[in-house]
């Protein structure tokens, strides 16, 4: 079987088979696995040259820049810790693509703590589900088949699930019926106004008093009902994805969520979920921190003179429009509107090569076996060469 990493739930049930009939019940899986990932070559300036030469013209680049980035760094455990070599080799800042949704979660854990679950967790205890300002599934597809109407579960009924849409922005709600037919409750509210509306939750599940009739447009009565739901609860889950938050200072949003959480749990229990999870964000995450002692960042790309940009997920991803040079270490399958200084392809965990990556709750890793074995380079093998050039200013890579 195979860990699937087209999103943060890593899937673990893929079968060989499945890979080769191209049968999934996961759009973002079909899509991972029919890529292709051979035959791309190395290039400068948009020219193909020999893998050494290209190493010795990023190696060029980074010794002439004084302020160089590493950013995109869409890649596994692995990947991750190179490019913290890489990045303490030339005294580059690092991000993330996901870096600015995943700030708005770090912020709130560093901040308040919050008490969060796993998916495990959720699977064998939940009974009722609070979804806040998203659907899960458009991220996540799998969550409901492999979390929430699961066939047994230790402490719970798994079909006599609660769940619940709060707020959000076109939410697909049909995973949300359960086996029997019985449709989930649905509050909605405009997702610019979902902020203000949870702050009330948190108050009337703190016993707050909340005036007037409604809250942008929600009928306070509504509110009471749902705060009385989760009270109510044996393990209530609040789910949120920080990508849906698209507000300024979304992180005042998870914090009233993660405080919901510690109100309900004075006098039941109840947890929070973070879910999403896309192009190893989780992973690098985690990496960073413990090898550097800090989260990832989201700097300015304007204050950099050179960029490293690391994908190996998602090919259609690359960076803006820059004047700097771009040096990508990307997807072979990679397409370019304008040629970088510098491409170098690299494998791609779970595809080309095997890897290990954390899943979204941040409870496990999982090891990524390579669907299509290929002899394209690892993003450590490349960045260990780039490093020996480096080494030594321009000797053979």
């Amino acid at each position: 079987m195979h860990a699937c990493p087209a999103c943060g739930l890593l899937c673990d049930d893929i079968s060989g088979d499945a890979i080769a009939r191209q049968q999934f019940s996961c759009g973002k899986a079909a899509k991972f696995y029919a890529r292709k990932t051979t035959d791309a070559q190395p290039q400068v300036d948009g020219r193909p040259v020999a893998l050494a030469d290209a190493v010795k013209a990023a190696a060029a680049l980074l010794q002439q820049s004084k302020a160089p980035l590493v950013a995109g760094s869409s890649t596994d455990v692995h990947g991750a810790r190179a490019l913290v070599s890489l990045a303490n080799h030339t005294g580059a800042a690092m991000t993330h693509l996901n870096a600015s949704s995943t700030l708005r979660n770090m912020k709130v854990l560093q901040h308040r703590g919050w008490q969060t679950t796993t998916l495990t967790e959720v699977r064998n205890r939940a009974d009722v589900i609070l979804m806040i300002g998203t659907d899960v599934v458009t991220h996540n597809a799998r969550f409901f088949e492999r979390v929430v109407w699961v066939d047994e579960a230790m402490f719970t009924e798994p079909g006599a699930r609660q769940i619940i849409y709060l707020g959000g922005d076109k939410l697909k709600t049909q995973a949300g019926v359960a086996p029997d037919g019985r449709a989930p409750q649905v509050i909605a509210c405009p997702p610019e106004h979902l902020p203000e509306v949870v702050a009330a939750l948190r108050a009337l599940v703190m016993d707050k008093p909340v005036t007037g009739e409604s809250v942008a447009g929600v009928a306070v009565n509504t509110l009471k009902t749902l705060a009385a739901t989760l009270k109510a609860a044996k393990y209530a889950t609040l789910v949120w994805v920080s990508k849906d938050l698209h507000y300024d200072h979304a992180e005042l949003i998870i914090e009233n969520i993660t405080e919901t959480v510690v109100a309900l749990n004075q006098k039941t229990r109840a947890m929070g979920l973070s879910l999403g999870g896309s192009d190893g964000d989780t992973s690098v995450n985690y990496a960073h921190t413990w090898l550097n002692g800090v989260i990832i960042d989201a700097p300015n790309w304007q204050d950099h003179d050179v960029v490293v940009w690391v994908n190996s997920f998602s090919p259609e991803a690359m960076p803006a429009e820059s004047e700097v040079p771009v040096i990508v270490l990307g997807a072979p399958d990679s397409k370019f509107s304008t040629p970088p200084a510098v491409f170098i392809p690299v494998a791609t965990p779970g595809l080309d090569t095997g890897g290990q990556q954390f899943r979204v709750d941040g409870s496990v890793t999982l090891p990524l076996t390579a669907a299509k074995p290929s002899n394209v380079s690892t993003l450590s093998q490349v960045v260990a060469m780039i490093e020996k050039v480096l080494g030594n200013k321009g000797g053979e890579a």
